[in-house]
């Protein structure tokens, strides 16, 4: 537990850090480039992205139980990871040059746009690298490479290729940011592991780590597909314009997004071991414990930027204000999220295919409601707000599905009650709400956002520490237990 503790707390000032830079880049892509551009830059995103998340082949995950087992040196186990991967990344990035159509589908697009698909292997190679490096509860470089380096790199790169090449300028400087947040993780990936030791890479001991993966990379793409789809789906169905605009409020709702994932890499590790042990009350008390974690953060940054919802989405200009609505649908998708993420942690070592099964029924579910949600508001009646607000509420419905789905599998296997919820958190929320709506109504609408958030962050924190978190809880913001140290 102290370790998740450390890996959380360091996450959570990597997520400050990335709040204040993710803002730059927000206005500058809006006000600079337009909505238009940033659809066209979110469309190609969504593929690129999906290509290196499939070019991992479930390794961000299954390396930890790999290096758990492996007799050999730990960085043979991370080369053979970076060589599996490789392959697969080239070959997506050639299809993805051939037709680019795939990252394109209204053909707008130059020459240059074309060079996004060098990030694949850029990204899963740094998502590898930042694996490897969670297993030794190095968490600190992912906060350096994806919080610092990336979104400084990403919204300086924009501003300045605004005046040098703005037609490719968000491409090209998605491709410099994720870049140097992948040359940070593998100087720190060499400096833990070294270089490999008597290492020849080879079909037969290559090939069944592909396929001992596979259910793991099955399990990534749907829940890749679970936070893209709705993206996917937009792309077919409204302009460039409105899908600009729902990326726009998409960036503000992975904020809290960002709370969850700071756990993963660490939870991971931890869990791994204890199933090795066969230690499922252990196992049941790591996953209820971060889930509450999780939730109580995600709820308070949600509620914060929920109430200035409208000035948030006026940052961009007054075109994206009509994603209000889609903006607080994908912040509560967030909070609802949380029990499936914190399961599916443990289900993807106890149990891969039935996770697996679970997460395509989750995705088949969005897909329907997506595409039924948009075709309901698609008439002369509606404006494109109501469109992205339907696939915003089509994910969040089948988060939620998919928490009560996951967490009773886990349940199940464990024989243990799996819940993160606890009634503190209504008495937390309640008083900050009443907050919020005070400065929106009384202040102007920037005094409201500069007053407001920061108001209900700190009512809110101040109540949940006090009401909903117990001595076990508090190991979050100690920097050492004493009697305890972290396993590894």
């Amino acid at each position: 537990m102290a370790a998740l503790a450390k890996g959380g707390r360091t996450n959570f000032f990597g997520f400050l850090l990335r709040l204040v830079a993710r803002i730059p880049f927000l206005f500058i892509a809006s006000r600079l480039y337009g909505a238009a551009a940033m659809g066209r830059f979110a469309s190609a995103l969504v593929m690129v992205e999906f290509a290196g998340m499939i070019a991992t082949l479930g390794q961000k995950r299954g390396l930890a139980q790999r290096l758990a087992e492996a007799r050999e040196h730990p960085a043979n186990a991370v080369a053979d990871a970076l060589v599996v991967t490789t392959i697969p990344a080239l070959l997506a990035s050639l299809l993805l040059y051939l037709f680019p159509a795939a990252m394109y589908p209204k053909g707008h697009y130059g020459p240059a746009d074309l060079w996004l698909i060098g990030s694949v292997w850029i990204l899963a190679a740094g998502d590898l690298a930042l694996a490897a490096l969670a297993y030794r509860f190095d968490v600190a470089t992912t906060v350096r490479a994806r919080a610092v380096v990336e979104p400084w790199a990403l919204s300086l790169s924009a501003g300045a290729l605004y005046f040098i090449y703005p037609q490719a300028g968000l491409t090209l400087a998605y491709l410099i940011s994720v870049g140097a947040a992948t040359a940070v993780a593998l100087v720190a990936l060499g400096r833990a592991y070294g270089w490999p030791q008597g290492w020849v890479p080879h079909p037969a001991r290559l090939l069944p780590l592909v396929t001992r993966n596979l259910p793991l990379a099955g399990a990534d793409a749907v829940e890749w597909g679970t936070r893209k789809l709705d993206v996917f789906i937009l792309r077919f169905f409204v302009g460039e314009a409105p899908l600009g605009i729902y990326f726009f409020a998409q960036q503000f709702a992975s904020l809290p997004q960002k709370l969850k994932t700071s756990f993963e890499p660490v939870l991971g590790p931890v869990i791994t071991r204890n199933v090795i042990e066969r230690n499922y009350a252990a196992i049941a008390r790591q996953v209820c414990q971060v889930g509450f974690w999780i939730t109580a953060a995600q709820a308070g940054i949600a509620l914060a930027l929920a109430i200035p919802a409208t000035g948030l989405m006026g940052l961009g200009g007054p075109d994206f204000v009509q994603g209000t609505g889609a903006l607080i649908l994908l912040l509560l998708a967030e909070v609802v999220a949380a029990t499936a993420v914190v399961s599916e942690a443990a289900l993807v070592y106890l149990a891969r295919y039935r996770n697996l099964i679970a997460s395509l029924a989750t995705i088949a579910l969005q897909a329907v409601l997506t595409v039924a949600g948009i075709e309901l508001v698609s008439g002369p009646d509606y404006g494109p707000g109501w469109q992205v607000a339907a696939a915003a509420g089509a994910l969040m419905l089948s988060l939620a599905f998919a928490s009560l789905l996951k967490s009773f599998l886990l349940a199940r296997i464990l024989h243990e009650r799996i819940n993160n919820w606890r009634w503190a958190l209504v008495w937390a929320v309640l008083p900050a709400a009443v907050i919020g709506l005070l400065a929106k109504h009384l202040l102007p609408e920037w005094a409201s956002m500069i007053v407001g958030i920061p108001a209900m962050i700190v009512v809110y924190a101040g109540l949940i520490w006090r009401k909903g978190f117990g001595p076990e809880d508090r190991v979050l913001f100690r920097k050492q237990v004493e009697g305890e140290r972290p396993a590894g």
